[in-house]
């Protein structure tokens, strides 16, 4: 395990998410919540765990709505499953692990807007028609407009320009 830095607090989501990736791909093993949980991990919420190589994104998979009894088993099913799962990316093997960096998204509840309530650094986004589903998270680099934003999602979704579709928003607790 990465040493932490003496007097440097090290935040207990990505403490957590960083345990679970390199449990499960040194041994395949998961592991369980702590038995205390830290404040606010005892709740339900969705969350996203990315994982970055070098700066570059290797893996991020999440939950807009909660799937597990507590955040903290959220953010362990969801670190297993970024590193393991992304179709984007192989999964990460053994001799990645101290080249990552994660970091973890708590998401709030998602509420509907329209375009107009939308800040594309303030709210995460999710474009809805039918079953298909497109989210995207607040603040990413190189999002620069709600427009953007939206139409990002739109197509993750398979949403085509002319369908219609619903908007809902949601705001994330970012830990890194």
């Amino acid at each position: 395990m990465t040493e932490i830095t003496p007097g440097r607090a090290r935040d207990p989501y990505v403490t957590l998410a960083d345990r679970a990736v390199r449990a499960y791909v040194s041994d395949g093993r998961v592991i369980d919540p702590p038995a205390a949980l830290p404040a606010g991990m005892e709740n339900k919420a969705g969350t996203f765990v990315s994982i970055e190589k070098h700066g570059a994104l290797r893996g991020c998979i999440g939950t807009f709505a909660p799937t597990e009894p507590t955040i903290a088993a959220e953010v362990i099913a969801n670190a297993i499953k970024a590193a393991t799962t992304d179709p984007r990316f192989p999964p990460i093997a053994p001799d990645e692990l101290e080249d990552l960096d994660l970091s973890v998204d708590v998401l709030s509840e998602p509420e509907p807007c329209s375009e107009a309530d939308l800040d594309s650094s303030r709210y995460g986004v999710i474009v809805a028609s039918g079953w298909r589903r497109g989210l995207l998270l607040p603040d990413l680099p190189g999002v620069e407009s709600v427009a953007q934003q939206v139409d990002i999602a739109r197509r993750k979704a398979g949403i085509g320009v002319d369908e219609p579709y619903k908007l809902l928003r949601f705001t994330v607790e970012r830990h890194s």
